[in-house]
């Protein structure tokens, strides 16, 4: 069974950090992409940031880009997104997903999601 777990939200004070962890199962891994979304109520889920599983080559949206950092585990079988300086803005829920890889940016070309874990950024 293919399945992703994402763990790690919570609340945090702007300016501070978390780190969000997707655990994968029921697929081999090590030679997977993987990427990080969010959405917010109303809106359409956005790219956050991918890593491929060659060269573990990483990709950022423009707004995260020098504050996030995504990086994997394949001996746990885990992506990470460590999100330092947080901002309101990133207020979201946060999803994990397994796609192609040249880590496009469109939600509808990934295969396999988690159920989200959200993240909460007070002002």
């Amino acid at each position: 069974q293919v399945q992703l777990v994402e763990s790690g939200g919570g609340l945090v004070q702007a300016g501070g950090s978390l780190r969000l962890s997707c655990a994968a199962s029921g697929f081999t891994f090590s030679n997977s992409a993987m990427g990080w979304f969010r959405q917010t109520p109303g809106k359409e889920r956005e790219f956050v940031a991918g890593i491929t599983w060659i060269l573990d080559r990483t990709l950022y949206a423009d707004s995260v880009k020098g504050r996030f950092s995504i990086s994997r585990d394949n001996a746990k079988n885990t992506v990470y997104l460590q999100m330092n300086s947080l901002k309101p803005e990133d207020t979201a829920v946060y999803f994990c997903a397994r796609g192609p890889f040249n880590l496009p940016r469109a939600p509808n070309t990934y295969d396999t999601w988690g159920q989200g874990t959200q993240v909460t950024v007070s002002s």
